[in-house]
Order: C-alpha cells, then sequence, then structure tokens
C-alpha cells in the first residue's frame, strides 16, 4: 500500500493520537494529579496517559505511559472507549480510553507526572478533576470485558464550554 492511497491532506481534520487509562479495583480508582504549574489542568485529577509516539499503537502506547507514569507493568489493558476531541483549530485529539482492573497488591511507585492515588469511587465528587471526567467516568466504569467500546466526540462551544457527544 503506498501513502497516496491514505489520501493524506492538510484540508482535512487531523488528530494528535493520545491515551487515557483508568486503572480500578474494587471500590477505588487510580487518579492522577496534574501538577499545579501544567496549565488549564494544574491541581486536577485524571486518569493516567499521553502522546501516542510515532510508530506506536494505541495499546503499546498506554502500557508504555503506565509503566512510565506508576511504574506498574499491566498486560490486561481493554479499549473501552474512543474520544474524538474537535478543538476548533483544525487538528483535534484522538483519545484512545483503556482501562483495567488490578488487584489490591498492586501500588504506583512513582510520581514524575504527578501524585498518583487510589481514590475511593464515593470520594470522586469530592476532587477537582478534569473538566470531561464527571460525564466520562460512569461511561468508563460500567464499562466491561466484552462490552462494545463507547464513541464520544468533544467540542467547545463559543465561550469556550465543553460539549460532549456520545454515540449510540
Amino acid at each position: 500500500m503506498s501513502l497516496a492511497g491514505q489520501r493524506p491532506s492538510v484540508d482535512r481534520f487531523a488528530v494528535i493520537p493520545r491515551t487515557l487509562v483508568f486503572l480500578r479495583r474494587p471500590g477505588h480508582l487510580l487518579l492522577q494529579r496534574t501538577p499545579e504549574a501544567r496549565g488549564a489542568w494544574g491541581g486536577q485529577w485524571n486518569g493516567v496517559g499521553g502522546h501516542i509516539e510515532a510508530g506506536e499503537d494505541p495499546l503499546s502506547g498506554a502500557r508504555r505511559e503506565v509503566r512510565e507514569e506508576t511504574g506498574l507493568e499491566v498486560e490486561a489493558l481493554y479499549l473501552c472507549g474512543v474520544v474524538l476531541v474537535d478543538t476548533g483549530t483544525g487538528r483535534g485529539i484522538g483519545l484512545y480510553v483503556f482501562a483495567a482492573e488490578l488487584d489490591e497488591n498492586q501500588e504506583p511507585n512513582c510520581a514524575a507526572e504527578g501524585e498518583t492515588r487510589w481514590v475511593p469511587l464515593d470520594e470522586l465528587k469530592n476532587l477537582p478533576l478534569v473538566e470531561d471526567l464527571p460525564v466520562l467516568l460512569p461511561k468508563v466504569l460500567d464499562w466491561y470485558p466484552g462490552r462494545q467500546p463507547f464513541c464520544a466526540a468533544y467540542s467547545y462551544g463559543r465561550s469556550e464550554q465543553l460539549q460532549i457527544r456520545f454515540g449510540v
């Protein structure tokens, strides 16, 4: 297959691929607090993740990000959702959302990207979460292996208000 068959064009919508991973254990979710100095999401809690490197597939990228940010080796990661983020710039974000079930013995052992801790599910509402998590987390927490991944499209309105639409 040639690149020409892919029909790349600067006029088309393009995405930057990223991963977002939610590690779960009974009654808890592993979240990471972004350092205060890290821009718009500084001080807020999110899943673990980051950019997918050139030549890397989403699953390998998710495993690498988990290893880099938590020190955990997680083999059984499952794709539970795909989110396309229209940033309004012609270049968006393609977000691959993964989930994994961990046991009680698995603890993060590094915090290069920020504080990482197991958060009880009933405390999530009390944390400053990244803006989409109150809507995204119920989808992630309801997902289980064998269930079809969810799909979503994010965009920003005139006042930069996040709008979230899930596919049906």
